[in-house]
């Protein structure tokens, strides 16, 4: 079934995208997604100019030129609720007619690319360093959700329960890889390969106690020491996973750098966030661009 009714498609008045807000024009077929809608304004004023800018509850859009190449960067919050939101959007966007409500018959692949904050869990990520994810594990249960099975990597979902030793009522961790010539594109002697946690929230899930005693308290040692075919999960985060998964399901290429602002393992925190944070998104745009 290709038509979808107004309850699955829902649009705006002005046949904007429901909770982005945005119409298929305003959307470049790159696009770099942030948590903070602050950070939106801290990318484009590397822009030569900004073509297009949409606000909505916390989605900030904002389309332009850098150096020639036309970028999205929209804010999507924390979480993987948030990018099941914001993947699914993008997709329609590109992918289906919203005149018609039909599927587009030629599909459209974008390039989405996380620029975000992380904290390290391995002594040899330094603090304002720069991880970029090979692939990420999610914690969530949202890529269960969907037919997911052949995006994900079953063999570590397998090797990282198993490790873990996951409670009984806790989702099952899935692994899903970055799209592999993203990865080689932004690959270099500047940043850390990297397995990327992403967590269901911010504290416990973390392994992080203030008041609320954890139901296992070695969940940070556990993910730190976990080691299969030679990878180890390296830093922690609440995007990355959904934004891999699906964008494979979808057909789009995804990638996710990460500013790291923490090592949880040597209780380390950076001394400039701000700087750490402007290195990393330098970084991605020359990236870009580069290709």
């Amino acid at each position: 079934m290709n038509h979808l009714a107004a309850s699955e498609l829902i649009l705006n008045k002005d046949n904007s995208i429901y909770h982005l807000n945005l119409k298929p024009e305003h959307l470049a077929d790159t696009v770099i997604l942030v948590g903070d809608q602050n950070r939106v304004d801290k990318i484009t004023k590397h822009f030569d100019k900004v073509e297009v800018a949409v606000k909505k509850r916390e989605f900030h859009t904002q389309t332009g030129i850098y150096k020639g190449k036309r970028i999205s960067v929209i804010s999507t919050g924390i979480g993987t609720d948030n990018i099941d939101i914001v993947l699914n959007e993008l997709d329609a966007l590109v992918n289906i007619d919203f005149e018609t409500r039909d599927m587009k018959a030629e599909k459209t692949s974008l390039n989405i690319i996380r620029v975000g904050t992380s904290g390290s869990i391995q002594k040899d990520i330094p603090v304002d360093s720069i991880v970029v994810s090979e692939m990420a594990v999610g914690f969530d249960n949202l890529l269960h959700f969907y037919q997911s099975d052949e995006v994900q990597l079953q063999d570590f979902n397998e090797a990282i329960e198993a490790h873990l030793g996951t409670y009984e009522r806790n989702s099952k961790p899935y692994v899903v890889p970055a799209n592999a010539s993203l990865v080689e594109q932004f690959m270099s002697e500047q940043v850390f390969a990297g397995f990327t946690g992403s967590n269901s929230g911010f504290y416990a899930p973390q392994g992080r106690v203030l008041r609320l005693p954890l139901r296992d308290d070695n969940m940070k040692d556990k993910l730190a020491t976990f080691s299969f075919k030679g990878k180890k999960i390296t830093n922690l985060e609440m995007e990355t996973s959904a934004i891999f998964g699906l964008s494979a399901m979808l057909g789009h290429k995804a990638l996710s750098l990460n500013a790291i602002i923490a090592n949880r393992a040597t209780g380390n925190f950076t001394k400039d966030g701000a700087q750490a944070v402007e290195n990393t998104i330098k970084y991605a745009l020359d990236r870009i661009v580069s290709a």
